[in-house]
């Protein structure tokens, strides 16, 4: 049998395990700094963070910081912050990773895929030709280039 090793991850696995303590780890984000969190970009009404279960590396996550499940919940001043908060996110990935394309979208409620129902947030994932293989099919296991920290020192040169 193969074996693939990543000793690198531990630190990751721990974090995550911290995160899943909360039942709204978007709350718990922002009160760390940025590195630790790996928060991208703050605005005043939502931050730009990395996705810790990330489909590509440098899947990110636009996230209001007042925990709403719905689009339509947010303010006009968040809904203003957020949609630009997007196109940043879209900004900073193109310039930091050069993407072919990208994935930019919501699951709103459980039944819709919501790891999170009752704190809406929208996914930036970027895309590459050829960017799927046999791993997450053959393996069940998503292979990332780029460790977390490492790339969230190239977006952040660009945020």
């Amino acid at each position: 049998m193969d074996r693939l090793h990543a000793y690198w991850r531990m630190p990751y696995i721990k974090a995550n395990n911290d995160c899943k303590k909360s039942s709204d780890p978007f709350v718990e984000i922002p009160k760390h700094d940025d590195k630790s969190a790996h928060i991208v970009w703050r605005g005043k009404l939502c931050y730009i963070v990395m996705n810790k279960f990330p489909y590509n590396g440098g899947h990110l996550l636009v996230v209001p910081y007042r925990a709403v499940p719905d689009i339509c919940d947010l303010s006009a001043d968040e809904r203003l912050e957020f949609f630009e908060a997007m196109i940043k996110a879209e900004d900073i990935l193109k310039k930091a990773l050069n993407p072919d394309a990208f994935n930019i979208g919501f699951n709103l409620g459980a039944k819709a895929g919501a790891g999170i129902p009752s704190h809406l947030h929208c996914h930036v994932v970027p895309r590459w030709d050829g960017d799927t293989n046999f791993m997450p099919v053959i393996a069940n296991t998503r292979v990332l280039p780029e460790a977390m920290d490492t790339l969230w020192e190239r977006l952040v040169s660009f945020a």
